[in-house]
């Protein structure tokens, strides 16, 4: 019995030195993996109510419906040379073909006024829209801007139209979500989301650009559609991808709405674009900048030099000065400087927020009509004062401001005695007054037209010369 009693007593002993260990050593363990597992990034639940803060749902399908309507399906109808066959060559007669682009609009008006691209119309003998209902209408040609690549057209309708109000993209936020509505492929009524990439990008290389930069799909066809924010307001107008292949690869850009909704109210006003003139040259400030000059910022537009006369001028900015903000726009690059002014007309006033020495000033700046045309054999001209045409002893004329950068032509000029300040008094035969009689005259200049300058030098000698 004894015996037996022993036995239990150690069975019940093991057993408790057993569970003790468990509980000391192996449960503890377990509870401890288990803290560390939850910490882990990877065991994160997808429903977990942090990440549902961080991504807002957003409802797209009010933006799309206002939208997909007053969008419109462009069709360009231009005249080509075709391939000359043995009989064309015999005869002399030179092939044509007719030849159908399409692109994308975005009615602005119950009336039937139509935004798009100008290299959407460009060239056209016979322009038809068709609504997203499928009824089909020739439109016109009101005007177009082919630097910043917009034109307005119009049809007339038998109802009023559904239309897209025009946002202010100045307020645009990096981020933010758009809709790019258009007619890919000939695909009609196609909506793409995406968010706005970046803004004022320039893919010239020259400083005359200020794109939207989207990731919303955008594809040939797209060309004048519309991008809109969530509201279906317009912010911008679908213009060029950036691709090697031909189609969408990720980048998009648009024309912002502010320029855009400025160039249709100077065509319907005017019949032209009227550029409002700040009268400074300059660049970007960079890193290189900012040492040669030794700025303590590397952000803004430094002026190098402020053109005579203009309103920059008369209001005191001085070369040196750093513009960082106009009126409520921050200035980072010329990028940005470029497009805030695209969107602005003679005779408007700005305040310029300048860095001079230093310290910030806040200057109001009326910005004058555009008085200078760069015309690459030549270089910048300008209209001319009427001491400058009584110094050369002439009636008319416009002014050489600043010969050309091009080395074979500043060559040329420099060779025959020309400089800057002499005056141009006709091209290809017609008298010019100002820089918009140049302009005209270069516009309707044939493709092979010789072109034929006459000046008057600083010897008081009448020059002509003749370019192709």
């Amino acid at each position: 019995m004894k015996k037996i009693l022993s036995l239990l007593f150690v069975s019940a002993l093991g057993g408790a030195l057993t569970l003790g260990a468990y509980k000391t050593f192996i449960e503890q363990d377990k509870t401890i993996t288990q803290q560390e597992s939850q910490e882990h990034p990877f065991m994160v639940p997808v429903n977990y109510p942090g990440a549902a803060k961080a991504l807002p749902k957003v409802d797209f399908t009010i933006a799309a419906e206002k939208t997909v309507h007053t969008v419109v399906h462009v069709k360009n109808t231009t005249i080509n040379s075709g391939a000359m066959t043995f009989e064309d060559l015999f005869f002399g007669r030179q092939p044509q073909r007719a030849q159908i682009g399409s692109g994308s609009g975005v009615i602005i008006s119950p009336d039937g006024y139509i935004i798009t691209n100008n290299h959407v119309i460009d060239g056209s003998r016979a322009l038809s829209v068709t609504l997203n209902n499928n009824k089909t209408y020739e439109a016109k040609i009101i005007g177009s801007d082919d630097k910043t690549d917009i034109a307005l057209i119009k049809i007339e309708a038998d109802e009023d139209l559904p239309f897209t109000a025009f946002s202010d993209s100045d307020q645009a936020k990096i981020g933010e979500w758009v809709l790019a509505v258009g007619n890919p492929f000939n695909l009609t009524s196609t909506v793409t989301a995406g968010i706005i990439s970046a803004k004022s990008r320039d893919l010239s290389g020259f400083n005359n650009q200020s794109f939207i930069q989207t990731d919303a799909a955008v594809n040939p066809g797209n060309s004048g559609g519309a991008l809109v924010n969530t509201n279906g307001d317009l912010v911008g107008i679908n213009t060029a991808i950036s691709s090697q292949t031909g189609s969408y690869i990720g980048y998009s850009f648009a024309v912002p709405s502010n320029i855009a909704k400025k160039v249709v109210q100077d065509i319907m006003e005017f019949g032209n674009v009227q550029n409002g003139i700040l009268g400074v040259r300059g660049g970007s400030v960079s890193s290189g900048y900012a040492e040669k000059f030794g700025l303590n910022t590397t952000e803004g537009f430094y002026i190098d030099e402020v053109e005579e006369d203009s309103g920059a001028d008369i209001a005191g900015l001085k070369s040196g000065d750093i513009i960082q903000k106009l009126d409520h726009v921050k200035i980072s690059k010329f990028s940005d400087l470029r497009g805030f002014l695209n969107s602005k007309s003679p005779n408007d006033v700005i305040n310029v927020t300048v860095l001079r020495n230093g310290v910030k000033k806040e200057i109001p700046v009326t910005l004058f009509k555009n008085e200078t045309l760069t015309v690459p054999i030549i270089g910048i001209i300008k209209n001319a004062k009427d001491k400058d045409l009584r110094q050369y002893k002439t009636k008319n004329g416009v002014k050489i401001a600043r010969l050309t950068s091009n080395k074979e032509y500043l060559r040329y000029w420099m060779s025959n005695g020309v400089q800057e300040g002499d005056i141009i008094t006709a091209i290809n035969n017609k008298k010019v007054y100002n820089i918009d009689d140049v302009q005209n005259v270069l516009t309707n200049r044939q493709p092979n037209e010789l072109l034929r300058i006459e000046l008057i030098n600083s010897k008081g000698e009448t020059e002509r010369y003749n370019f192709r």
